[in-house]
């Protein structure tokens, strides 16, 4: 965070989630700033960072614009931000932006409060609107929508608005290139953070949960420009690259051009991020996948479902049988990291069907199943099954649904309580051998529902539980609840307590079996909870 006092005319402003560089988006905006960019001042907060203090080092810079970039995980503090900055400065001029305001402006306080809503990709909006506000003629529209902004250069480029007015911009901005804002990594975020690229922004699919969905057509960054700032990077030792496309597979040519790039230049702890789609990944691109080695490529696959009925109903297409295959493939064939991800809550789908699909995902053995509950995001078109599927989301952010027509509401407290105690066990990594123990012969679901509710009965609502508890829990569960051998479930135990780093002889296991330390440690060159899936 720059915490000098120098006065710049515009700070740009934003609160990060814990795993969450949201800020990525500001860089996007400083660098399209053009001649502005020096007058401006960029400032990173945490989100459980008190608002008071933000607005001090805000205020410090005496800003006549304030830019702050909302997102659904700090709403309510950037609601809090905005109120309380108007009261101590009403003549500083607000813009807000970001996913969670660019739909539904009439509906939020926020927007009420703030002085310009800028809906959709601002990237060069912002940069038109500040030019006006410092230097231009008079008042504009208070909800400005952004063009479309396209990469690539087209001979007659075609732009869409957003939102409910058109900003006319500085002259000729829908004609220019959005400026990559890579240089404007610090030392610190290189040092401590993983890096968020794009080379490409929208999605082809119309999912009904998504806002990418809203965001069409699939725009590809110029990939020269794209891998001469990825090779900056390299340079700068950049090492753990997290791309935010939401189909990076999609184009086969520049996915190989991107993975090829890494290849050639891949050193020990080099780490790649890729959401792909989870059908499509034909021979070329498996060849490329292929020869990275283990824990060197992470890829988030969506699954959401694999209910077919379910899926047509939130139009969503995917074949399932090739997805499957893929994942066989990816498993047997590579050392990528797969991480999947399953929706609980969608219109249509009983407990039933989602277990069932949740089995099936489990025998395909990727690293982590993410199991997400449905949020009503604003803008998305899945309120359409709101009457027919009896869908009640909370109003507040993060706008989870909290009872569905198929599932009420006790029996969805009971899935919340089961991704977070599958998120504690299996997708941490600490339990590699053990976890398996729960599910030989029988259903994974129904293995850990039932895990989920004996923990729910024993710790209540403790939100924070240590390791070796997490270890003495599963071990009564294992031996008292399943009837495993002690000495089985014991052995399993304490080879994931060692994977983890830890060598101190846990208590309940002392006179069940031997405790020989084996100082299994993980991999030093990937993250350590990629590397732990791996030994």
């Amino acid at each position: 965070m720059d915490s000098s006092c120098i006065q710049r005319d515009i700070v740009l402003t934003t609160l990060n989630a814990k795993y969450i560089h949201a800020s990525f988006g500001l860089r996007y905006l400083m660098a399209n700033l053009g001649p502005l960019a020096s007058r401006c001042a960029m400032l990173e907060f945490d989100v459980n960072q008190r608002i008071t203090d933000v607005l001090e080092s805000i205020l410090q810079h005496s800003p006549k614009i304030v830019g702050i970039g909302i997102y659904i995980w700090n709403a309510t503090q950037s609601l809090q931000l905005v109120a309380d900055l108007k009261r101590l400065r009403p003549e500083v001029i607000i813009v807000v932006g970001g996913p969670e305001i660019s739909h539904e402006t009439d509906q939020q306080e926020v927007c009420r409060l703030a002085d310009y809503v800028v809906t959709g990709e601002a990237d060069l909006a912002f940069a038109g609107l500040c030019g006006q506000l410092l230097e231009g003629p008079g008042p504009m529209t208070k909800v400005i929508a952004a063009e479309l902004p396209e990469f690539e250069h087209r001979a007659a480029k075609a732009t869409r608005p957003l939102a409910l007015t058109v900003f006319p911009g500085v002259p000729g901005a829908r004609e220019a290139e959005v400026a990559l804002p890579y240089h404007l990594y610090s030392d610190a975020d290189i040092a401590h953070r993983v890096i968020y690229v794009e080379a490409s922004r929208g999605c082809p699919f119309k999912c009904e949960f998504c806002l990418s969905s809203l965001d069409v057509p699939v725009r590809n960054v110029p990939i020269d420009a794209f891998l001469c700032s990825m090779q900056s990077l390299l340079n700068r030792g950049v090492r753990q690259f997290k791309f935010v496309d939401r189909t990076f597979n999609l184009n086969l040519n520049i996915s190989r051009a991107i993975l090829d790039f890494f290849y050639e230049r891949y050193a020990p702890g080099l780490f790649l991020h890729f959401e792909m789609i989870p059908d499509r990944l034909p021979e070329a691109l498996r060849q490329s996948i292929a020869r990275f080695p283990a824990g060197a490529l992470q890829f988030e696959v969506g699954i959401q479902t694999f209910n077919d009925d379910v899926a047509a109903l939130i139009s969503r297409r995917q074949d399932v049988a090739r997805l499957e295959d893929n994942l066989r493939w990816l498993r047997e064939q590579t050392g990528v990291h797969v991480h999947t991800d399953l929706i609980v809550g969608l219109p249509g789908e009983d407990i039933a069907s989602f277990g069932r699909g949740f089995d099936r995902l489990v025998a395909l053995r990727p690293q982590e199943i993410q199991v997400g509950i449905l949020k009503r995001l604003r803008g998305t078109p899945i309120v359409r099954h709101d009457q027919a599927w009896g869908m009640i989301y909370s109003p507040h952010a993060p706008y989870e649904v909290l009872q569905t027509k198929l599932i009420d509401f006790r029996t969805m407290q009971r899935l919340r309580r089961f991704s977070r105690y599958w998120d504690l066990y299996a997708n941490s990594g600490n339990f590699v051998e053990s976890i398996a123990l729960l599910w030989a012969d029988r259903s994974a679901f129904d293995t850990l529902m039932r895990l989920s509710d004996w923990l729910y009965a024993r710790l209540g609502r403790n939100h924070g539980i240590a390791l070796q508890n997490l270890c003495e829990h599963l071990f009564r569960f294992l031996t008292a609840e399943l009837q495993l051998p002690a000495h089985l479930a014991a052995r399993a135990i304490w080879h994931d307590y060692q994977r983890c780093g830890r060598s101190d002889r846990p208590a309940f296991l002392v006179g069940v079996i031997d405790l020989p330390i084996d100082n299994r440690r993980a991999h030093k060159h990937m993250p350590s909870r990629q590397a732990r899936h791996l030994i």
